[in-house]
């Protein structure tokens, strides 16, 4: 098949899988066409059977903001007549979605449109008045909607108003992605004195509540000396790193900001920590998870779908960080407990491996062709 992919290059989740169910399909053999305004954080070098597209947009006096929408438009409707795309996936509804139709309609016709739902275009940019009736619009047109959780579905029935028809298919990991090479290797550097690590990564977005993260830290560390890998770049990072020095924990902590791969560092930790505000699925979580390492996060979202409770994960209402530090503290104070936890943690995280879920995708591009 012939498939185009549209979506945010940065490191937050819908990005990663986007990118990464794009390599899985160029892999199976399909002709992947990656239209974005810059090369996607998990792309790297352009392997065979992957093309970048990518789009830019003019600046002129009267454009206050530039039309970035308008401008993908036009490039998705070129890229997809130029090489006869079949499918154009969009991960994140705005504007990609409505994008995507627009070029459609320029096209006259043009490729089968599938639109992912990833969360906060939803719950957040989909939810506002000003975006509401076009998000509805873009979703209500597409050939096929999907959403990576349950709660993901439900939340955009509510929120949109939207009665058609959303197909779950979750986030999926790469099992064979973890390197024990790395992972030790990291853990030299971030624990060189041999005391426990806690780790966080993400996007530092105030719904992350990393201040949360460095307030159970520092609960743990009171008890047990321990270390903590931040991993991830974002507008809360400053406060972080402050709260940090201000409460005297700086040489205890190391911020490693947008490191790839993730899993060398993930994997050297020995418990992870996600105390977010919201999550549509938890990609993170799944990664570290795949990595042995077991989870302490917020009850949310899609999270009760990806975590068993007490099988490699713990899930506690969000901002109770003495509730999250004490179930640390039960984890690195019993040595064969958290060996148990880690792998149940990999045992689980095995239920999300890629390959079946690029199946499912795979079989709706398909459906979606066949039908009339």
């Amino acid at each position: 098949m012939r498939i185009g992919v549209t979506c945010y290059p940065t490191v937050g989740g819908s990005g990663v899988v986007a990118t990464e169910l794009g390599l899985a399909m160029a892999r199976r053999g399909h002709q992947v066409h990656f239209i974005c305004y810059a090369l996607p954080y998990r792309l790297g070098r352009v392997p065979a059977g992957v093309t970048f597209h990518e789009v830019t947009f003019p600046s002129y006096p009267l454009f206050q903001h530039p039309p970035y929408s308008l401008a993908l438009a036009s490039h998705m409707a070129d890229v997809a007549a130029h090489h006869n795309l079949e499918v154009l996936h969009v991960h994140y509804a705005i504007p990609h979605a409505v994008s995507a139709l627009l070029a459609k309609e320029i096209m006259g016709g043009g490729p089968k449109l599938v639109v992912t739902l990833h969360g906060t275009d939803i719950t957040v940019v989909g939810a506002d008045p000003a975006f509401l009736p076009v998000v509805r619009w873009a979703l209500d047109r597409a050939e096929a909607v999907t959403a990576v959780s349950q709660a993901l579905a439900q939340e955009t029935r509510e929120v949109i108003g939207t009665g058609r028809e959303i197909l779950v298919i979750p986030n999926f990991v790469d099992l064979t992605r973890c390197d024990p090479t790395l992972q030790a290797a990291y853990r030299k550097r971030l624990s060189p004195d041999g005391a426990p690590v806690l780790v966080h990564a993400s996007n530092f977005r105030p719904v992350k509540r990393v201040l949360d993260v460095v307030e159970v830290f520092r609960l743990v560390h009171h008890h047990t000396p321990c270390h903590l890998a931040m991993i991830g770049d974002g507008p809360e990072r400053p406060a972080a790193e402050r709260a940090v020095r201000e409460a005297g924990l700086a040489s205890w902590v190391d911020f490693l900001g947008n490191i790839s791969p993730v899993e060398g560092a993930l994997g050297a930790g020995d418990v992870f920590l996600l105390p977010s505000q919201e999550e549509s699925f938890g990609l993170a979580a799944l990664e570290a998870m795949a990595c042995g390492v077991p989870v302490v996060a917020s009850r949310v979202g899609g999270l009760p779908e990806l975590v068993d409770e007490g099988r490699g994960g713990f899930l506690l209402d969000c901002g109770d960080v003495v509730g999250m530090a004490r179930k640390v503290l039960q984890l690195l104070q019993s040595p064969r407990e958290l060996q148990r936890q880690k792998k149940l943690a990999r045992q689980r995280a095995s239920l999300f491996a890629q390959e079946p879920i690029v199946d499912r995708y795979e079989t709706l591009y398909r459906q979606l062709l066949s039908a009339p």
